[in-house]
């Protein structure tokens, strides 16, 4: 029995009986449309082209115009591609997005006669928007994964679920491992869809209303840190989330600093001002102080100075001033 959607509806309405009939008597192997433009994307794009033609027949795929990393694959391996938002309508069953980054029309969504499904880095509803693995990360979880979800006209991450699969989240972890882990376990999920795929269609489930919280698009003021009102874990999970995309910023002295690589925390009694800065001789790092503890860091970049270690920084900055504090702003000392 085949799966009927609400694309039905939408198909008769437009009296395209090419789509109608294909809809009825299609089976494996699927004409598959793939959105998709970084390196999430690309893990369930190899996937997909490496699978046997018993599930996937014709794959093409559409990108943005500028160059990126699923612009070149799918130039090196000779698939057809398309600029968004320009592509074919009415000779595809089914459309995949993976880490695509627009909203999706309604008129795009039900020119597939078995819609469009999206590859989420989340356990929705936890986490909708761009940026789900940064604030896994960020916000402490312990756990994390992917949803294969049905993708809704004009909005993000709301749709019903088909699959979900979920990984732990070790204290250690930094976004740039968990980010390639969970494209790994999407590009899995999403072949074990496509290789049950009506009835995947047909069991999918409706999103909690309980639980939902959002994780929007980055920009770098998230990377400023306020010692005064952070834990030394919330400043550590921090550094953690942003590693690979901006370096956490203070201030020293009137001067922006990154702090490019937090490498551990500690919870801690002290009588510091948060934000103090020592210098760890032994261990070779530089502890900032927090609310509750510190944090060691071992790799500091001083504005239009190149990336310095612990020692470097002690030695061309700390040594020089009885002033030792790491600010949110600049300020007059």
């Amino acid at each position: 029995m085949r799966i009927i959607s609400g694309n039905f509806r939408a198909l008769l309405k437009n009296n395209t009986a090419h789509l109608i009939h294909r809809y009825f008597n299609s089976k494996p192997p699927w004409n598959v449309l793939f959105f998709g433009t970084d390196n999430f994307s690309l893990a369930s794009l190899k996937a997909l082209n490496s699978l046997n033609d018993k599930y996937i027949g014709k794959l093409e795929v559409v990108t943005s115009a500028k160059n990126n990393i699923v612009r070149k694959y799918a130039i090196d391996e000779k698939l057809v591609l398309h600029n968004w938002p320009e592509f074919p309508r009415g000779v595809f069953d089914i459309g995949l997005i993976v880490s695509f980054g627009h909203l999706i029309p309604k008129d795009v969504i039900n020119s597939f006669p078995m819609g469009m499904l999206n590859v989420h880095a989340s356990l929705l509803p936890r986490w909708r928007g761009a940026a789900p693995i940064i604030y896994a990360i960020a916000n402490g979880d312990l756990k994390t994964g992917v949803s294969i979800m049905k993708i809704h006209p004009h909005k993000f991450d709301v749709g019903e679920v088909l699959r979900q699969d979920s990984i732990n989240i070790e204290e250690d972890v930094r976004m740039p491992e968990l980010h390639q882990r969970l494209a790994t376990l999407g590009a899995d999920n999403l072949i074990e869809t496509i290789k049950k795929l009506p009835d995947c269609l047909k069991e999918a489930v409706q999103q909690s209303k309980e639980g939902v919280t959002f994780a929007p698009k980055i920009s770098s003021s998230m990377a400023n840190v306020d010692f005064r009102r952070k834990t030394c874990k919330e400043i550590y999970d921090l550094g953690r989330a942003l590693t690979g995309v901006f370096p956490l910023l203070v201030h020293f002295q009137d001067k922006p600093v990154k702090l490019h690589n937090v490498s551990c925390y500690e919870r801690c009694e002290h009588s510091e001002v948060p934000g103090t800065i020592a210098f760890d001789r032994s261990k070779k790092i530089v502890k900032v102080f927090c609310t509750d503890g510190f944090v060691a860091v071992d790799k500091l970049g001083v504005l239009n100075k190149k990336v310095m270690n612990a020692s470097e920084f002690n030695n061309g900055y700390l040594k020089k001033t009885d002033v030792r504090i790491f600010s949110k702003e600049a300020q007059c000392v």
